[in-house]
């Protein structure tokens, strides 16, 4: 708990770390102001001298459990290095595996459509979810810097990157090849949290990431050349 002498600044950003843990640890359904304060160690009231309201700090607590989970993710290689399929699969893994700590949080706000609706607005509308993203003060177009890149402006960098290195065809759609590749992750994770009884494990197979890589980018058609082997 905060001492008497720190500031203002100091505890509200407390406040949001303590909130955003909780969310880590048990998600945000059912959570209520008393549960934060509680583990803050302050009154219940002190949280509205900082906030709005409790979707007011929600928001911002969402905001932080993101930006934790995607700065501590594991770090893509460097385009060039390795080999293309190795490094799709790592970014694949990697997707899933933030997701599985995102994802919940989301779901328990289902029924608080005005959380939602902030947190939309606050991360930037419908722009911070497309690929185009990936620059700016979210990071560099390869997903590192200070800021939490979204998975799908991670893979545009890194997929244009290798691109310009000759290492993927030019003439490949790295939109529709991020939205296959983001959309799999999604649809791997979010119906394991959605319809799932409450604290099941979410399990995917172990080959599933390096199938995904290879299938994008070997192709389906007859005749699709087989992607490099890793290396």
């Amino acid at each position: 708990m905060l001492r008497d002498s720190d500031d203002g600044r100091d505890l509200r950003e407390y406040l949001i770390a303590t909130a955003a843990r909780l969310i880590d640890q048990r998600g945000t359904a059912g959570l209520a102001v008393r549960d934060i304060a509680r583990e803050a160690q302050v009154a219940d009231g002190v949280l509205y001298n900082y906030f709005e309201d409790k979707e007011d700090l929600l928001v911002h607590a969402l905001l932080a459990h993101v930006a934790t989970v995607m700065n501590s993710r594991p770090q893509m290689p460097p385009p060039g290095t390795g080999s293309v399929a190795e490094n799709l699969r790592l970014f694949i893994e990697i997707g899933m595996g933030a997701l599985t700590r995102v994802v919940p949080a989301f779901a328990g706000l289902l029924s608080q459509p005005k959380v939602l609706k902030r947190f939309h607005a606050m991360v930037g509308g419908d722009a911070a979810f497309a690929g185009a993203a990936a620059t700016g003060e979210a990071g560099d177009e390869t997903g590192h810097g200070p800021g939490p890149a979204g998975l799908p402006a991670i893979l545009t960098g890194y997929l244009s990157a290798e691109q310009r290195l000759g290492r993927i065809s030019v003439t490949a759609d790295i939109d529709a090849a991020v939205t296959l590749v983001v959309g799999a992750i999604h649809g791997q994770i979010l119906p394991r949290v959605l319809f799932a009884p409450p604290g099941t494990p979410i399990t995917i197979p172990p080959d599933l990431a390096g199938r995904l890589a290879e299938t994008v980018l070997g192709g389906i058609a007859p005749g699709s050349p087989r992607p490099e082997a890793p290396v």
